[in-house]
């Protein structure tokens, strides 16, 4: 069944409230197992007492263990509620996530962590520092944006993949479809998508870092040195063992003083030699935790109906031995090493055995074969955990869809009913839009705040989502692979000693750069306003030729102005098209309806901003 956005507000708040009731229950009766357990022990006590008293033989042996049993049993109970609740509290937190996603309520989303590492830039490699990137232009990364938005991702190169995802500028039309095909099979897999976050967020409340399964990869170690020494100190061990049994049976004197010393000795040498190794097996265990938790899952997911995402899940279920067990080998050896962490019992394990050398050992040989397949299982989750958090968008939102992405396509750009992703859908405006051609410019003229800006990063936001695979906010889109290309939020750099104008000046140049660049796909640009660091005579020379240069290029784009000026180059060039947004005033106040309509604009509202703000445009207005 295909929920509208209203009816999936409601069944997700009803979801939440049920859960909330139960939580009640359970936490009401988790404050009354406190009691049973204390109830459970003096009743144990009292049978223990009981036993040892007043009763004989079976007897006294059945009441001793019918009082351990229930006791054991009460606590075994409680721990199964405790673990009911921790599932259900992390199914009301999802819930609740998914809700505030829903409605873009920033508030309510978990906070955007440190800005992943944004990979596609707008501009060429020779365009100046100053020019702004898609990231920026087109609210892709940082808070309330489209990747706080979409990310759902359970480690930390899953969010990265997925800001990467989102911001490249230049689409592979393989990768996409690939994307898009499992995305389109994950929207329809709430069980999966769920109990693989259930799994994780179960293991541990915070992200999986891949780098620390990566890490004991890579630290230097030479097994056949270490071979030899953990040899040499084994034979050592035994050999202290051994003297020191003689010496206790008072057949030998305390020889094994002398040779214990130099066990000592060679250990401590040693461990130099290992302990990078050892710290990374110690920073290994806990994330073993996590990844063994969703490698079983994976493993054993029938993906029967599912062959897209069997195909992207194919590292986990395909491979032999499975996944889990070689892991399982893995975690057994840093086990035995955390044993040692503790200082007590690590110098007694190092005393009486050459405790870290072997586990060392032991490490090193499964570290052989984990290297030729743990990266590509980590290479497989990351990508997994990024296109679970765009299957979560698009079943967050059912009416949204595909972009079709055809080199053959009549049309640059077809879109119907197109809004910005980042707008509540009830507050939303969305429009019918169409580029026929290359070499065309698009003008978009209107008033202060009437929805230029918007218009032109709901363009570029959309092609965003297309290029990563996800559905975008329109109910269709069709379009050409294209490179992208913005000029939309321009800062001066005290650093970098660029005024603004300057900064302005390099981006457009930029632009032109690419659309000029011998590059297999054309080019579409999104630029707000023309030379506005510089005098209005300037401005509007500067305009006319720079969109003259733009016409009949091998790209198309929109530009918005306020100069309704340049709409008239539309009498000289078939190739430039206006379109405009308007506003009135109703009741004294301004009232934007933000629909895109063809044409130049037929106002302005800047004098009545003015007039409204209370500041004098008397003078303006008659024109002294």
């Amino acid at each position: 069944m295909e929920y509208t956005a209203p009816a999936l507000e409601e069944r997700l708040e009803r979801h939440i409230r049920r859960l909330e009731q139960r939580l009640a229950r359970l936490r009401a009766l988790d404050g009354r197992f406190s009691l049973y357990r204390l109830a459970a022990f003096i009743i144990m006590l009292g049978l223990l007492w009981a036993a040892a008293r007043g009763l004989h033989g079976l007897w006294s042996l059945a009441a001793a263990g019918t009082g351990v049993l229930l006791f054991i049993g009460v606590l075994a109970a409680h721990r199964l509620l405790d673990g009911r609740t921790a599932r259900l509290q992390v199914w009301r937190d999802r819930r609740s996530d998914q809700l505030a996603r829903l409605r873009i309520d920033w508030p309510a989303l978990r906070p955007e962590q440190a800005p992943p590492a944004l990979q596609a830039a707008n501009v060429s490699q020779t365009a100046a520092p100053a020019c702004s990137s898609l990231a920026l232009d087109l609210d892709l990364s940082g808070a309330r944006s489209l990747h706080h938005l979409l990310d759902t991702c359970t480690s930390q190169e899953g969010r990265r993949l997925l800001a990467a995802w989102l911001t490249q500028s230049i689409p592979c039309l393989e990768e996409t479809a690939a994307r898009q095909a499992v995305v389109g099979e994950l929207a329809g897999m709430p069980h999966f998508r769920d109990h693989l976050r259930l799994n994780l967020h179960l293991a541990a409340k915070d992200l999986l870092q891949s780098e620390y399964l990566l890490k004991w990869l890579s630290v230097p170690l030479d097994a056949r040195r270490l071979g030899w020494l953990a040899l040499g100190l084994s034979l050592l061990a035994a050999l202290n063992i051994c003297l020191f049994i003689l010496h206790s049976l008072g057949q030998i004197p305390a020889y094994w003083g002398y040779t214990l010393a130099l066990y000592a000795i060679i250990t401590i040498f040693s461990t130099g030699y290992i302990q990078e190794f050892i710290h990374s097996l110690l920073a290994l265990e806990r994330e073993l935790d996590k990844f063994s938790a969703l490698l079983r899952y994976l493993q054993g997911y029938p993906y029967g109906s599912h062959p897209h995402l069997a195909q992207a899940c194919a590292a986990f279920h395909t491979a032999q031995p499975p996944p889990s067990a070689q892991v399982r080998r893995v975690k057994l050896v840093t086990a035995l090493v955390g044993l040692s962490s503790n200082f007590a019992l690590g110098m007694i394990l190092n005393l009486a055995l050459p405790w870290n050398v072997l586990c060392a050992l032991a490490a090193s040989r499964l570290r052989q074969k984990a290297a030729a397949v743990l990266p590509g299982w980590i290479e497989a989750w990351q990508r997994l955990d990024a296109l679970c958090a765009l299957g979560d968008f698009a079943a967050l939102h059912p009416q949204y869809t595909f972009a079709e992405l055809d080199p053959q396509a009549g049309a640059v750009l077809e879109a119907r009913q197109l809004g910005h992703p980042l707008i509540p859908p009830a507050q939303r405006v969305n429009n019918d839009f169409s580029l026929p051609e290359l070499g065309q410019v698009i003008l978009i003229t209107g008033s202060n705040m009437a929805g230029k800006s918007t218009w032109l990063r709901a363009l570029g936001a959309n092609l965003c989502l297309a290029y990563a695979g996800a559905p975008v906010a329109a109910e269709a889109l069709r379009l050409r692979p294209m490179r992208l290309h913005t000029c939309l939020r321009i800062s001066d750099s005290l650093v970098d000693g660029f005024s603004y104008f300057y900064a302005e000046v390099k981006c457009l140049k930029g632009l032109l750069e690419a659309l000029n660049a011998q590059h297999p796909l054309p080019l579409f640009y999104l630029v707000d306003e023309i030379f506005r660091g510089t005098n209005n005579r300037e401005r509007l020379i500067g305009s006319r030729a720079y969109v003259q240069a733009l016409l009949n290029g091998r790209g198309a784009g929109l530009i918005a102005t306020h100069d309704l000026e340049l709409a008239h180059l539309a009498e000289q060039s078939p190739h430039l098209r206006n379109y405009h947004f308007r506003d009135q005033v109703e009741g004294g106040r301004l009232v934007f309806d933000y629909r895109l309509r063809p044409g130049p604009s037929p106002t302005t509202n800047a004098l009545k901003i003015m007039q409204m703000e209370g500041l004098p445009v008397e003078l303006e207005e008659k024109g002294m």
